[in-house]
């Protein structure tokens, strides 16, 4: 899966900025990235800091590019632009201060085009990740939400699961006078195909379930009928696309528990790309098939956003970052 990717990146070199420089796991997989030579990473910190740290754990970043917020000399335009993006949300001076962090300074270089691509988080929280990419970089066009994708990876067999990190839940969006704007499967039934198209990327032809407790109307109550709708919808959205639901685990894995509660669907018993229907579910779900199943999972992948910026767990390795590069990458 990999080296698919790296052929990709080589075709279409990329920069990508990692805005804690400093951190040793960063530096091991930017040095690991220099010396391969498919992708440019960017470093964000004090010069010196990331260098003599880089030096003390022995990785060589001779070349690489650190910037540092302090000393960075657009500032004042990134400044500028910034306070025209947040319109008047926030004041000069806290635009200022909020680019001397990193994860700001990082999304402010991705949304000038300094660079296709940002990764993040290894020593701050998703929310500190996400918030500066929906403040500045935002949805793409036509996106209600900014949702995920985790792939897992168990020998040849690939399988796509979202959303299990970012939506708690899904809810109605109201104007002032009450009305729905955007419905609760509206926004489902979207996470349902960014998580199709993200499962595209990595040479997966998804098969979509929508997941439930309930198979065709087997139960009532909870999300079932928020599941019923979003499938509805979804089909409507993407036609061509092969999703069904709403269905338990074992009717979208198994081709004959799949056929018995839900005969004639295209998707049960073999599906490959999985939707649940709360964040609950769905980060119990990967992490379930990860820790017992064997599975190596691969994300958040973030999508829906602008451009490529992604969340690393606070846990992570070099290699992990590695990885996760190559993959926020290739989304550009």
């Amino acid at each position: 899966m990999f080296d698919r990717l790296i052929e990709k990146l080589k075709e279409t070199p990329r920069k990508i900025v990692f805005t804690e420089g400093h951190d040793a796991r960063i530096l091991e997989a930017a040095a690991r990235l220099k010396k391969e030579g498919f992708l440019t990473p960017i470093l964000v910190g004090n010069v010196e800091v990331v260098t003599g740290k880089a030096k003390e754990c022995g990785f060589d970043i001779e070349g690489l590019e650190i910037l540092d917020p302090a000393t960075y000399p657009e500032m004042d335009k990134m400044v500028e632009t910034m306070v025209a993006l947040r319109k008047g949300k926030m004041t000069e001076e806290q635009c200022r201060d909020a680019l001397s962090k990193g994860n700001y300074f990082g999304t402010m270089l991705v949304k000038m085009g300094y660079a296709d691509a940002l990764l993040g988080g290894a020593t701050y929280s998703t929310a500190d990740t996400v918030r500066p990419a929906l403040q500045l970089v935002k949805t793409k066009p036509g996106a209600h939400l900014v949702s995920s994708c985790f792939i897992l990876v168990r020998g040849e067999e690939k399988l796509a699961m979202g959303d299990c990190a970012i939506n708690i839940s899904y809810e109605d969006t109201l104007d002032k006078e009450g009305n729905v704007v955007v419905s609760a499967a509206d926004k489902l039934a979207e996470v349902a195909i960014e998580v199709a198209n993200c499962a595209k990327l990595f040479g997966i032809d998804p098969k979509v379930a929508m997941l439930s407790f309930s198979t065709k109307g087997s139960g009532k109550g909870g999300t079932v009928s928020l599941s019923q709708a979003a499938t509805a919808k979804a089909k409507e959205m993407a036609p061509d696309l092969a999703l069904d639901g709403e269905m338990q685990f074992d009717a979208a894995v198994s081709p004959v528990v799949g056929q018995l509660k839900f005969p004639g669907s295209p998707v049960a018993g073999y599906a490959n790309t999985f939707v649940f229907p709360c964040i609950e579910a769905g980060n119990i779900g990967y992490k379930i098939a990860q820790r017992l199943g064997g599975y190596e999972a691969y994300g958040p992948i973030l999508l829906g956003l602008n451009a490529p910026i992604n969340d690393l767990s606070r846990g992570c390795n070099a290699d992990e970052v590695y990885k996760m590069a190559i993959i926020t990458a290739a989304q550009a």
